[in-house]
């Protein structure tokens, strides 16, 4: 019985990957000229692309019409540090025609600006704002590329894997200046002592505490 459910399981998810395997086919075929791999992963197809063919790439997914991914959902960015190019650019599409849904990755190096995809999707305007500030990612062609999360004067990229956990700056209300004012970072010695303890541990330790110390019901009893 199990071996039967095992192997109707994997026909059906063979099944369901046919249609996203042609698409994907289809994909590397119109765009034979800027996509770098496409396949599916994970149930869903992914493209990767060179960085300066993101906008390209994008339009050419929006009007096929075979694959009519009309819907930028959202964009981010992933920071690998060890890496030469140390940024992916993700790209996540939909198409509401096919039910499919698409990745667009590109790989991008510290310094390196990448092309704005305001100009095919409108959508893309505050997510590369975020991506920037974050990030420090750089979209080139932005009509307003600020800080959005983040307060005026902020240094560095928070998402970075080097940004430090504490932070450069704090804010705080100075009482005597009658303001929110930032300073840098200061913490106090006994905040900077971790004896990595669980609580949860401890409350073992406790409870087992409390079992070795309860009378036998047994010898009670006797």
């Amino acid at each position: 019985m199990t071996e039967t459910k095992t192997m109707t399981d994997t026909v059906d998810d063979q099944t369901d990957e046919m249609p996203l395997q042609a698409m994907a086919e289809h994909i590397c075929d119109v765009g034979a000229a800027m996509v770098l791999v496409c396949d599916v992963v994970k149930g869903e197809i992914e493209v990767r692309a060179n960085a300066n063919d993101v906008t390209a790439a994008l339009a050419l997914l929006r009007d096929d019409r075979q694959a009519a991914f009309t819907q930028l959902i959202d964009l981010t960015a992933v920071d690998y540090p060890d890496r030469k190019d140390r940024f992916d650019m993700i790209y996540q599409m939909l198409s509401m025609q096919n039910n499919m849904r698409l990745r667009l990755v590109a790989s991008v190096g510290e310094g390196q600006a990448v092309p704005s995809a305001t100009g095919v999707f409108m959508a893309a305007n505050w997510a590369e704002r975020e991506v920037w500030d974050m990030f420090g990612i750089f979209f080139a062609g932005h009509p307003d590329l600020r800080r959005l999360l983040t307060d005026y004067g902020f240094e560095g990229h928070p998402l970075r894997k080097d940004f430090p956990l504490t932070g450069h700056v704090e804010v705080r209300y100075d009482d005597t200046q009658r303001r929110v004012i930032n300073e840098p970072v200061h913490l106090v010695q006994e905040f900077r002592d971790f004896d990595f303890l669980s609580p949860w541990e401890g409350m073992h330790t406790e409870l087992l505490r409390e079992v070795d110390s309860a009378p036998d019901p047994d010898k009670t009893e006797k």
